[in-house]
């Protein structure tokens, strides 16, 4: 089991991160309440929160619970990531088919029915978005581990230099096709 340690820098910086990740999706929360109502309010941040989840090729969303779980709890992130695209594609089911004038309220949740709702090309979005986020994580889990002494001589034995630079080049070209694919919703991030 992991332990957080509030004098460890590390783990500092992770336990002020969350709190103000997390206070800044309280305020969302709140401001989406006030303008539509507890229930679509609550809909609308847990959409927004999972468009982070399935449309961005790195583990940012699920990473506000997947890393302080590991350190808490000692749970591999990757399984804390496969929960948290559960929730998400659950969220998503749930509003697509019972919702789906929820998803007109914001830019963010408006292109995130355009892209469920589009399985050509758009889910290549959410896929690339998924090979990039479970690599990144499965990348980050293996980091913690090299981090304890024991393991440290069997992943320098076993060419761990020559797999950073197979994840990093498979993460570029994750990026790559996933920024030509934004390009098709006419959307330019400079």
């Amino acid at each position: 089991m992991g332990k957080i340690n509030l004098k460890h820098k590390t783990h500092k910086e992770t336990v002020l991160k969350f709190i103000l990740l997390l206070a800044v999706f309280i305020g969302y929360f709140t401001y989406l309440n006030f303008e539509y109502g507890l229930a679509t309010g609550g809909l609308i941040a847990g959409l927004t929160w999972s468009f982070f989840v399935l449309c961005t090729p790195i583990a940012d969303a699920g990473f506000l619970l997947d890393f302080p779980i590991r350190l808490i709890l000692g749970v591999r992130m990757i399984v804390m990531e496969v929960v948290v695209w559960i929730i998400a594609f659950a969220l998503n089911l749930y509003g697509v088919f019972y919702s789906p004038e929820v998803y007109e309220n914001t830019f963010v949740t408006n292109l995130l029915y355009k892209i469920l709702t589009n399985p050509y090309p758009y889910w290549g979005i959410i896929f690339l978005c998924g090979l990039g986020t479970f690599l990144s994580i499965y990348f980050g889990d293996e980091m913690m581990d090299v981090l304890k002494h024991k393991n440290r001589e069997k992943f320098h034995k076993h060419g761990f230099k020559l797999y950073i630079l197979a994840v990093i080049a498979f993460f570029g070209l994750i990026i790559l096709a996933y920024y030509h694919l934004l390009e098709t919703l006419d959307i330019h991030l400079s």
